[in-house]
């Protein structure tokens, strides 16, 4: 009787494995289901597909000429392809967009574009039954009528625009069109790119960090990257030139960046912030797109808070975040919208093998910007009395879960200003001071919070030619208590000088069979093979001073 039973049970699931697969054949190429069930099929698109797209020029001088369409029927994308450089125009994409269920059958879905001053079909073989429509800037629109159009993965569901000769894509899905948009722009304009997403969005890969078998773990810092719209301006590069010919800012950053992800193989990339140059980046997406890009590829984990210039262009920080959010291979987080900032936030690192156990856990928090009190504090913004308060209850409540770690567990925190104690001179620092400590003269007391909850580095941005570590020790008994590093500016987009400062990036090399964290800094011109300035400056999960080193 049971085995009949399971023969029976076996004939039907058979049967309705069948059934749905013809169901789905016949679906997916001849669109025979009603909408009502056809939204719950695979292939079903569950949000918009995009059934046409143009561009409107207007002029700047002229009070009669609009950018502007029917918002009931047109989607129009909120960026100005001459990025509000142009003083006589200005000119805008628009999407018309519908739900897959509400097509009609005179309804068009476009299932492909393309940039090009000619028909994308004449004298293409295979290509002459395409009808390529024209639009205004060189853009061609494909567009099918056929029912199961919208169901094809080479419908167009969304439409962005990036700028600059070396603009990136870094999100999946999205393909951009390397051929920029046709417009009298000007060699001063950075060109615009349509890119385009195909299918559904795509969930964005978030690995888990982990220690490596051998139980280390290393993290690369990048401070003042200083990235732009388009290729950027060297300052005060050493030397001038780059590879033969002139320095091209993001470039040479970019190029430093990707060498050292190849050599070093880090486990984590930590941006501590200015990786967008606001006053250079009109259209912060396509800065942020060019670092993530690195990152996807090399497909290292990385988590970002903000610095002083990050919002100083086009996107304020909560669009930043939210953007970067979504992006494959990134960490990053807003955290809480009741406290002050945006990206006030921790990861946690687990330990090896299977292990989910966190080994170590990394803060970060948004410094912000310039002083809210210019006239009693004037300079930089601080860590404010609500993040701190954010930090102690988060840093106790994990307390008891990270004592489950079989080794020592051990606790590192990142911020792009740095703190007041940087300013220390009698403290013992190993590297170059070199420029002033531009910290806020107001202290919030994030120092001693950090030595309270058993914090053992923290490390800043922000003042590029600085590259040193700082061992804060505590004022009565003189033992050690935090190291205080500086990351040192990577980016040839913002300063240097200062003597001929080096671009360089600071690494954490993590040893969790010794609890031990060694840091140095690699270089980008001069001695780039060598670790400079390498030392212990952790060791049994506590801070060392340097002379107390093994």
């Amino acid at each position: 009787m049971t085995r009949r039973i399971v023969r029976t049970i076996s004939q039907l699931a058979a049967a309705a494995l069948f059934a749905f697969l013809i169901i789905f054949f016949l679906d997916r190429n001849f669109r025979l289901l009603p909408n009502a069930v056809h939204e719950y099929m695979p292939q079903h698109h569950h949000g918009l597909v995009v059934t046409d797209i143009t561009i409107t020029t207007c002029s700047k001088v002229n009070l009669f000429s609009s950018c502007k369409l029917d918002p009931e029927v047109w989607h129009r994308i909120e960026k100005n392809l001459y990025l509000d450089k142009s003083w006589a125009s200005s000119a805008y994409v628009h999407i018309q967009r519908k739900k897959e269920e509400e097509l009609k059958s005179d309804d068009k879905v476009i299932v492909d574009v393309t940039i090009s001053r000619l028909d994308p079909s004449t004298g293409v073989k295979g290509h002459a039954d395409e009808k390529w429509e024209s639009r205004p800037a060189g853009l061609w629109v494909l567009r099918s009528s056929k029912p199961t159009a919208s169901d094809s993965n080479k419908a167009i569901t969304a439409v962005d625009v990036l700028f600059g000769d070396d603009a990136v894509e870094a999100r999946d899905g999205w393909e951009l069109q390397n051929t920029p948009l046709l417009l009298d722009s000007g060699t001063d304009i950075p060109v615009a790119h349509l890119t385009v997403r195909r299918g559904s969005q795509i969930d964005p890969v978030k690995p888990q960090p982990r220690v490596n078998d051998n139980g280390k773990f290393k993290i690369m810092q990048l401070a003042d990257l200083h990235l732009s719209t388009g290729v950027g301006h060297c300052r005060d590069p050493v030397p001038d030139g780059y590879e033969g010919g002139a320095c091209l800012a993001d470039p040479r950053t970019l190029d430093f960046v990707s060498k050292l992800l190849d050599e070093e193989k880090p486990d984590l990339v930590v941006l501590s912030g200015d990786q967008v140059n606001g006053d250079t980046a009109p259209d912060a997406q396509s800065a942020i797109f060019k670092y993530a890009q690195l990152f996807i590829k090399h497909k290292v984990p990385y988590v970002s808070i903000f610095g002083n210039h990050d919002d100083e262009g086009s996107l304020p920080r909560p669009g930043q975040m939210a953007l970067i959010e979504q992006l494959p291979y990134s960490l990053s987080v807003a955290g809480p919208d009741d406290i002050d900032g945006v990206g006030n936030y921790y990861i946690e690192v687990l330990a090896q093998g299977s292990s989910r156990h966190s080994a170590l856990t990394v803060y970060l928090l948004d410094s912000h910007a310039y002083s809210p009190d210019e006239r009693q504090w004037s300079g930089y913004d601080w860590i404010k009395k609500n993040q701190i308060d954010w930090f102690r209850q988060t840093s106790e409540g994990l307390k008891k879960k990270h004592k489950e770690y079989t080794h020592i567990h051990m606790d590192l925190a990142f911020i792009h200003i740095p703190l007041p104690e940087y300013r220390d001179a009698d403290s013992q620092h190993v590297g170059v001071w070199r420029e002033g400590v531009t910290a806020p003269k107001f202290n919030s007391g994030f120092r001693d919070a950090l030595v309270e909850q058993g914090i053992v580095m923290v490390s800043c941005g922000h003042d590029h030619a600085n590259e040193y570590c700082m061992l804060s020790t505590n004022k009565e008994t003189k033992k050690p208590e935090l190291w205080m590093c500086y990351g040192g500016g990577a980016g040839f987009g913002g300063y240097g000088g200062y003597g001929g400062f080096v671009r360089r990036v600071r690494f954490f090399d993590i040893d969790m069979n010794e609890a031990r964290i060694t840091t140095y800094k690699r270089l980008e011109y001069g001695d780039t093979s060598s670790r400079i300035d390498q030392q212990i400056i952790v060791d049994g999960g506590g801070a060392i001073a340097p002379r107390q080193q093994r």
